[in-house]
């Protein structure tokens, strides 16, 4: 397919104004503008003018895992029979007919990370996957791509109604060293073993082997934390265990940018198109991704769905901008940024060649309210 007379925003620090892109074998092959010559023989989609975007990304949902309309039968977010899941795998879980895919699609949303929700401090790996198809194997773009482990209230709420723990926030924040200190003396064994005959490898434990690419930093931690006390507490756990990790929510950064930009940390903001519904999101504003922006965190805007739905995620970001984001970083945070933070950027997060080709096209300003895409391309295909 050859796209012409396309405003490429390549989301790599450049855009052409009158270009095309040539897509082969579903990825991006060339970029040209309208002083080269474009691919013959081809079949055309001439967009006359319209803005080209990459298909932009939500690094955090739970997309598949609540599915939509359903009640306990599609709940499949939240083992809370064990606040320590590990060994969970969002991909088990996921249906991906849930009409919440194809929605999500057809508001230019090509790529989520999606995965069990908050109520373990440790609670199973996340997946990052393409909104079309139909079978999760086929959708994966990296699983895992994260460890969800969970700080702060939702910990606490569920497991003291079964007086069980955790329900305190030393207790959370414990359950995790404890299983972090077994995985780490379990990789010590196994190596051991391997260099020792005369040292037995250690009984075989799943819930260690989940945390062995955590803790050789392989995977990435991604820890829900909404007050700033609950940040600081992942950070703190991040650098005793050297992991590589990510803050989720972080609803009160804004009460601390400067110490996370200092800190170097990752967030993915939101949601924030939504009620305070407990009391740590008191500290909640639209303005939290545009300050931590500016003070250098590196940000990405993100919906929770199903606590929005997925396809508002343009409607977030202009809401940002609303509140003081700068356009641009907006436009990044659901493209780039998010690809970047979780590690698929090889792959999707911008408009360049040996990228999926996953696009979506707009005629209006894509943080309009009222604009909606004139098509969405994933994997080489026209799906709108």
């Amino acid at each position: 397919m050859l796209i012409t007379n396309a405003k490429i925003h390549t989301m790599a620090g450049d855009t052409i104004d009158n270009g095309w892109i040539h897509i082969k074998a579903n990825k991006i092959a060339a970029i040209g503008s309208r002083t080269d010559k474009p691919i013959k023989d081809e079949e055309v989609l001439d967009v006359h003018g319209a803005g080209v975007y990459p298909g932009f990304i939500d690094a955090h949902t739970h997309l598949g895992m609540w599915e939509d309309g359903l009640c306990f039968e599609g709940d499949d977010g939240n083992e809370e029979t064990d606040p320590i899941t590990p060994q969970l795998r969002a991909i088990d879980a996921i249906n991906p007919m849930d009409r919440c895919f194809s929605e999500a699609l057809a508001a230019g949303i090509t790529t989520v990370v999606t995965g069990p929700g908050s109520a373990n401090p440790i609670g199973g790996q996340l997946a990052a996957m393409k909104t079309s198809g139909s079978r999760v194997d086929d959708m994966i773009v990296k699983a895992p791509v994260a460890m969800k482990m969970a700080l702060g209230e939702n910990p606490k709420s569920v497991y003291h109604g079964k007086s069980q723990t955790p329900s305190t926030r030393m207790a959370t924040a414990a359950l995790i060293r404890e299983e972090l200190f077994k995985a780490k003396r379990y990789m010590e064994d196994l190596e051991r073993s391997k260099n020792d005959e005369d040292f037995e490898a250690p009984e075989f434990d799943i819930k260690s082997e989940a945390l062995l690419p955590v803790l050789r930093g392989e995977t990435e931690v991604h820890f829900h934390a909404h007050r700033s006390d609950d940040i600081y507490t992942a950070i703190r756990i991040a650098n005793e265990f050297h992991l590589n990790y990510v803050i989720v929510h972080g609803t009160e950064g804004h009460l601390i940018a400067d110490t996370l930009a200092k800190e170097g940390v990752r967030v993915l903001a939101g949601p924030y198109l939504c009620d305070r519904s407990k009391p740590e999101l008191k500290n909640q504003t639209p303005a939290n991704p545009g300050i931590l922006s500016k003070a250098g965190v590196f940000t990405a805007i993100i919906t929770d769905h199903p606590v929005i739905p997925l396809q508002y995620l343009p409607t977030c970001a202009a809401l940002a901008v609303r509140e003081g984001m700068d356009y641009e970083e907006a436009l990044k945070a659901i493209t780039i940024n998010p690809a970047k933070i979780c590690g698929i950027d090889q792959r999707v997060g911008s408009i360049q060649v040996g990228k999926d080709a996953d696009l979506v096209i707009f005629d209006s300003d894509p943080l309009q309210m009222t604009s909606k895409p004139v098509h969405v391309i994933a994997d080489g295909k026209i799906m709108l």
